[in-house]
């Protein structure tokens, strides 16, 4: 991986990034901590990885919190972030990547829960830790984006209406975080290459990737759009809150 935050940019700072055992979250925790921030990395059953990653992140100088929990079980949330306040005293940054709702055997509302209430929840319970000049991060894709106005494969359609509730609701607290001088930024991205829900539709629909390349002309690999996520935690919040990432021609207005 390539430096994409200045070396150093980041010391004296914490960043948490949920889901971060592995894929985009993964990447993006390392590219914090590469620029020297302490680091919290967030999973759900993913220890062993998230271990490994830690003592990989370790060695850069940072301090790195391994905290599992259920984003969907506000007891669980609340206990991650008590044992950040024990050991870092704040927050800096708050990356919420984990997502999900592809996934076999869970609940009908499952997607809505973890995309948009549990979404809600880990700000709310992150609120009393951020830092006055911190910055929140809600990765999202195109197709959930964009879905009012373009309609998107019917396997993933789920959970796209399911991330832009979650969006919507998050959005309603840019003012009040704007009034601490929390800044606020969506990052958007279409579809990544090598992450579990590309891998997921394209075994539900086969070629759909290869399509959606095709249409784009490129799409981004997990390390290059974690680039674009950490880079979201400290460029200059847009005035529509909001980051696109890769090709948007094939997408309606929102």
């Amino acid at each position: 991986m390539s430096q994409t935050l200045p070396s150093g940019s980041l010391s004296g700072k914490t960043a948490l990034v949920t889901g971060s055992s592995r894929g985009i979250g993964a990447d993006t925790v390392r590219y914090f901590a590469e620029a020297g921030a302490n680091v919290v990395i967030n999973f759900r059953n993913k220890a062993p990885r998230a271990e490994k990653l830690a003592a990989q992140l370790r060695e850069l100088g940072v301090e790195a919190l391994v905290v599992g929990a259920d984003l969907t079980d506000p007891e669980s949330v609340q206990a991650m972030f008590d044992e950040v306040k024990r050991t870092f005293g704040g927050l800096d940054i708050l990356v919420l990547n984990a997502s999900g709702g592809m996934e076999s055997g869970m609940a009908e509302d499952y997607a809505l829960l973890l995309n948009r209430d549990a979404q809600v929840n880990v700000l709310e319970t992150a609120l009393p830790l951020l830092n006055d000049d911190a910055r929140v991060v809600f990765v999202t894709s195109h197709q959930a984006h964009f879905i009012r106005t373009t309609p998107t494969m019917p396997e993933y359609e789920p959970v796209a209406l399911s991330k832009r509730a979650g969006e919507d609701a998050l959005r309603e607290k840019i003012p009040a975080l704007e009034e601490r001088g929390i800044g606020f930024t969506v990052v958007s991205g279409d579809m990544i290459e090598g992450t579990i829900t590309a891998t997921l539709l394209e075994r539900a629909n086969p070629g759909a990737i290869a399509a959606r390349r095709d249409d784009a002309g490129k799409l981004y690999n997990v390390a290059e759009f974690a680039a674009e996520v950490a880079r979201a935690a400290v460029d200059p919040v847009p005035a529509d809150n909001t980051r696109l990432v890769g090709d948007t021609g094939s997408f309606g207005g929102e």
